[in-house]
Formats: C-alpha cells, sequence, structure tokens
C-alpha cells in the first residue's frame, strides 16, 4: 500500500531502523502529516522534490511541525522548499547527511522554528546569514511549556504519540522530551562554513545552545552576544576568531558550559563574575590569552578586565598606608605617656606613689590566690 494513500496520517516515525533506498515521493501526498521522523536509518540519494514542489504537495506538508531526516547519507543542497510555506515548523533536523552548499537566507520566514540542527555535513558559505536574526521562535524568550504529542484519537485508550530529540548541548547529547518547547538550540558544527559572526545573531534573545564548533570562522566575538539572555552552552571552539574575548560574557547568568578552544584570541581573559566558574580547559589553544584561569601571566601582571578599579584601589591602597602611620604613632605616643605621667606625678609627690605601688600590691596578690 502507497503511504500517499493514507491521507489521515498524522505521524510518521520510522526513525532506528535499517531502511535502505530512497523516500518514497508518494510521501507528499499525506495531507495531514504533522511529524515526519527518518532519522537514524541508511536512506540515501536527494530528497525527493515530491515533498515540497509546488503547487500540490508543497501545500499538502504545510501541517509539519517536525521533519528529522538525520543520521541518513541525504546529498545535494537544503531544498529551497523547507524555507517557505511551513508556518508551523518548530524542528528541522538534518544532521549527519551529506548535504551541501550554503543556507538558504530565506530559513528566516519559520516563524515557529526553534530548534535548526545542520550538523555534520558538507554545508560552506556564511556561517550564519543576518536574515537568520529574525527567528521569531528564538528572538523572543520562552517562558511558558507546551507540552508536544500529537495524535489523541477518541477511543478507549487515547493513544498519543510523546515528540521527544536528542540535542548536543553541554558537550553531550540530551534527550528532551516533556521539555522540549523550552529548548531553542541551533547548531551548524563540523561543516566547511566560513565568514564572521554576525551581529543580527545577537537579537536571538531566546537561544538557549549555541553550537557552530569546527568550521573555519573568522572575525571577532560580537561584543552584543550578552543580550543572548537564556544561553545555556556555547560552543565556538576549533575556528579561527581572533581579537579579546568579550567582558560582557560575564553577565551571562545562565550559561553552564563555555568552549572558546583553538583559535587566536589574544589578550587578558576577562575573569570576573560568571567567567570565574569555567577552568582553563575552556581556553586551550589560544597562545595570545594571559591571565587566570590559565597559568600563563600577563605582561607586568597588568589585568585590564580590572582597570576600571585601579585608581580607587590605588587611593584605597594610599589611605590603609596612613591609617597604618597614624595608629602606630598614636600607639607610640600612649605608651610614652602611660610611662612618663605616672613618674612625673609620683617625683612631685612621693607619698602618692606609695599609696599607688601599694594597690597595685594587694592585687597582684589576690590574682596569685585565685590562681
Amino acid at each position: 500500500m502507497s503511504l500517499g494513500k493514507v491521507q489521515s496520517l498524522v505521524v510518521l516515525n520510522l526513525s532506528n531502523n535499517n531502511l535502505t533506498g530512497k523516500v518514497p515521493p508518494s510521501l507528499g501526498d499525506c495531507s495531514s502529516l504533522e511529524v515526519l521522523d527518518l532519522g537514524s536509518n541508511n536512506f540515501f540519494g536527494i530528497v525527493p522534490v515530491s515533498l515540497g514542489t509546488l503547487p500540490l504537495s508543497f501545500r499538502n506538508l504545510s501541517n509539519l511541525e517536525t521533519i528529522d531526516i538525520g543520521n541518513n547519507g541525504f546529498s545535494g543542497s537544503i531544498p529551497p522548499w523547507l524555507t517557505d510555506g511551513f508556518a508551523h515548523l518548530r524542528i528541522l533536523r538534518l544532521r549527519s547527511n551529506a548535504f551541501s552548499g550554503g543556507l538558504p537566507h530565506e530559513l528566516s520566514k519559520l516563524n515557529a522554528l526553534q530548534v535548526l540542527d545542520l550538523a555534520r555535513n558538507n554545508l560552506d558559505g556564511n556561517i550564519i546569514p543576518p536574515s537568520l536574526g529574525h527567528l521569531k521562535a528564538i528572538v523572543d524568550e520562552r517562558k511558558k511549556n507546551k507540552y508536544l504529542r500529537y495524535g489523541g484519537f477518541e477511543d478507549v485508550y487515547k493513544v498519543y504519540y510523546e515528540e521527544s530529540l536528542v540535542v548536543t548541548t553541554k558537550g553531550q547529547s540530551l534527550v528532551y522530551t516533556k521539555t522540549l518547547s523550552f529548548v531553542t538550540s541551533i547548531d551548524l558544527s563540523d561543516n566547511n562554513f566560513t565568514g564572521n559572526l554576525p551581529k543580527e545573531i545577537t537579537k536571538l534573545s531566546g537561544l538557549v545552545v549555541l553550537n557552530l564548533s569546527r568550521n573555519h570562522i573568522t572575525g571577532q566575538i560580537p561584543e552584543g552576544m550578552s543580550n543572548l539572555h537564556q544561553l545555556s552552552s556555547l560552543d565556538l571552539s576549533h575556528n579561527q576568531l581572533s581579537g579579546m574575548i568579550p567582558s560582557s560574557l560575564a553577565s551571562l547568568s545562565f550559561l553552564g558550559y563555555l568552549d572558546l578552544s583553538n583559535h587566536n584570541f589574544s589578550g587578558v581573559i576577562p575573569y570576573t563574575g560568571h567567567m570565574t566558574t569555567f577552568d582553563e580547559s575552556c581556553y586551550v589553544g589560544n597562545p595570545g590569552l594571559c591571565g587566570p584561569p590559565l597559568l600563563v601571566k600577563c605582561p607586568n601582571d597588568v589585568y585590564p578586565s580590572h582597570d576600571h578599579n585601579k585608581g580607587q584601589n590605588n587611593e584605597d591602597a594610599n589611605d590603609d598606608r596612613l591609617i597604618d602611620k597614624w595608629f602606630y604613632l598614636s600607639l607610640g605616643l600612649g605608651f610614652a605617656a602611660g610611662i612618663l605621667i605616672p613618674y612625673l606625678i609620683f617625683s612631685i609627690k612621693r607619698s602618692w606613689g606609695g599609696v599607688y605601688f601599694a594597690i597595685v600590691d594587694q592585687v597582684v596578690y589576690k590574682i596569685l590566690r585565685l590562681w
């Protein structure tokens, strides 16, 4: 039976099997399909054009929310049909295939897209088109969880399909289910992307995971990266970034994983605020970096990240030295006065001296008796 004839099909999950061959073109006729998961198989060839060819099959699949064809052998460029007509698409996972070419600039039209995983392909061109800074679902910070499940036909069993997704974050692969709607992720690692990081990426305030490692990215980290208030995992390792590490990264209080290793960064590490929670492994492979947590000392032990306090620190040090001088001077004067004043008085009135020392003898005698 042809899959295209199953008009009521909502979820098609054939993942983690040993299926081979090409995806049948008739799949484009499943007009009710919301989840398409063909991940971790042995499919090959170019993604069937029938999945998005105008006018009929493109419009018929407009209900798709998840497209997962990762871990297969698909090749060719990213299909242009992915960039238009999918108002509800939340998850696009093409990971670990052989896709080539650049990122379509029209990806910003996917207003509901929250997970973009294109890692481990042969993609090239600019790392992130400026248009990606307008992904609405990632620009907005997510504050409400939505349990993602499909089906639920009104029968005695009330069977649901629970959406789950493996996300590479914090250096490991984690499976998300009930909290998946909170996950916003862009993973373009292990490709051949070039160019600078565009400032538009700093508009993605709701981004939780950003992995651009193992590419050929140049330029500097935008100062506005501190605008990514919900960023939990940042991996930019194994690229060709240069310049100083922005001190503004210290304000990313949710950041639990950071990897800036193997670049051309230089200058002092901004080891302040939240940045003090990361060890030297985050910065290895940057010969020009110095200062904590690295063992490499900066020239003259000057740390620019603290320069704004330098003047105040010098004033405080001068004040402390002045206080110390007055303290010891006062102590010396007091000690001298304690000796000289009784001596002068007793020299004038010897009878007072006798009374004074008699009292001292009585006090000492009582103390010794107590012992």
